[in-house]
């Protein structure tokens, strides 16, 4: 297929197909990773070597005219699928009535609509306000902004595994080393860090991993120096590890006999992707600050932090905003996106697909020992990889297998501290039959790593 043969939009009218043209990378794909070598700062990787032009359903086509199944959503951005029609429509006519005013200076009302959303959405029936911002690590930062000013403490604790982002308090709250935080320091002070429930390699119950998280915090911290406990609700680059039942419920009330703000980051697992509108809600939890992205906006970039309101105007007048905070057109896109999360059947697509994913992941598992966990809820599932003898962390494996699928049209991503742990996280407008191949392709891989 030539370029002049490409389809010039993505969305869903591509060809819901996977195809090989060229071996990866093709040499347009080559062409520009090439000019990217020269121009682009090289801390600034890529996963799949191709030149992206266009995206829909649950593929992405490149330079060369190969289609690949896409199991990454942009690290599940593109939840509602790339190019969504009513995100589309909502961005081309929000662009042509304004691009920005600074909403700081002029506001409007689709800043306020979503808003008025994400208090709705969000778990818990309290008064709620929100504020928005550009990404998720802006989001965590004025979270415990908030926070801070709010108790009028300055101790934060993260957990092991957790990822919050890659600005220096971010990297300070992020576990992992390689290759967010290593030789970027000195990082933010007063960031604490406490174990985390990990039910395939602690062997605890729920209520036993948070009492030995509390006695920890206790200990090393001490409640009356705290303003707030951060925690993704299931961890993303940590590896998609969902803590034991009990476990959360036992840190929001000790949160909360303690008088210390409790933030779910709800960055990655936000928005339909785990089967309901935020992960919290599997669990029981009631967040006093939630934190969101990624999914929010249809691709475009959007943050929020919504929590009970008088957290939320703890802070004064001017203490919180951004230039580009909460930009009118990221705004429509959010909008769009919410009303296909509501009306479009999505939440319940999301967990179609983790039954779907499930289903064929355990009965690999059967015969397969290298797999030594798969977990996750709805849209978003991993695999662990680990030597079957010992149950050591494989990521040589792991990458191995990623490679593979990637080589034969399949886009998949890794994460885990470890680095051996495959995560899926399909758009939410993928079909059984494209999800049902590209899971068979991830699994030829394996068979021949």
């Amino acid at each position: 297929m030539s370029l002049d043969t490409l389809p010039l939009v993505g969305g869903p009218s591509l060809a819901q197909e996977r195809r090989l043209v060229t071996a990866i990378p093709g040499p347009r794909s080559q062409e520009l990773l090439e000019r990217k070598a020269a121009a682009v700062a090289s801390g600034v990787g890529h996963t799949v070597p191709i030149q992206a032009v266009a995206a829909g359903g649950g593929v992405v086509v490149d330079a060369d005219g190969n289609s690949l199944i896409d199991l990454g959503s942009g690290i599940a951005v593109t939840s509602v699928g790339n190019a969504h029609p009513a995100v589309v429509k909502a961005v081309q006519e929000q662009v042509a009535a304004f691009t920005h005013t600074c909403f700081m200076v002029s506001p409007y009302e689709s800043y306020v609509s979503v808003a008025e959303a994400l208090n709705r959405l969000t778990p818990g029936d309290h008064a709620k306000k929100s504020a928005l911002f550009n990404s998720g690590a802006e989001a965590v930062e004025n979270a415990v902004k908030i926070a801070r000013k709010y108790t009028k403490r300055q101790a934060v604790v993260a957990f092991d595994h957790g990822y919050h982002g890659r600005t220096n308090l971010t990297m300070a709250l992020t576990a992992k080393n390689m290759p967010y935080k290593s030789g970027f320091g000195p990082f933010a002070a007063e960031v604490y860090r406490a174990p985390l429930s990990y039910p395939f390699r602690d062997g605890l119950t729920g209520p036993e991993a948070a009492a030995k998280a509390i006695s920890v915090i206790e200990k090393q911290v001490g409640a009356e120096n705290l303003a707030a406990v951060i925690i993704e609700p299931i961890q993303g680059e940590g590896g998609f590890i969902v803590p034991a039942d009990g476990f959360l419920n036992a840190i929001v009330d000790w949160c909360r006999d303690n008088g210390v703000v409790f933030i779910a980051d709800e960055v990655q697992s936000g928005f339909a992707r785990t089967g309901a509108m935020f992960a919290s809600e599997h669990f029981g939890i009631v967040p006093d600050l939630v934190t969101t992205a990624k999914g929010i906006a249809g691709g475009l970039p959007l943050a929020a932090v919504t929590g009970r309101a008088e957290i939320m105007d703890a802070t004064h007048t001017g203490g919180l905003g951004g230039t580009y905070g909460g930009n009118p057109i990221a705004c429509a896109a959010a909008l769009a996106s919410i009303d296909a999360f509501e009306n479009e059947g999505f939440v319940e697509r999301a967990r179609e697909i983790g039954v779907l994913l499930k289903d064929r992941l355990h009965a690999l598992q059967q015969n397969d020992p290298r797999i030594g966990d798969v977990r996750g809820h709805g849209a978003m599932i991993a695999v662990e990889f680990v030597d079957p003898t010992t149950g050591a962390p494989d990521a040589a494996l792991t990458s191995a297998v990623a490679k593979g699928a990637i080589a034969e049209g399949v886009i998949v991503l890794t994460c885990g501290t470890y680095g051996n742990v495959i995560r899926f996280l399909p758009p939410l407008s993928i079909g059984d039959e494209l999800l049902t191949e590209g899971l068979d392709v991830v699994a030829a891989a394996l068979a021949r790593s």
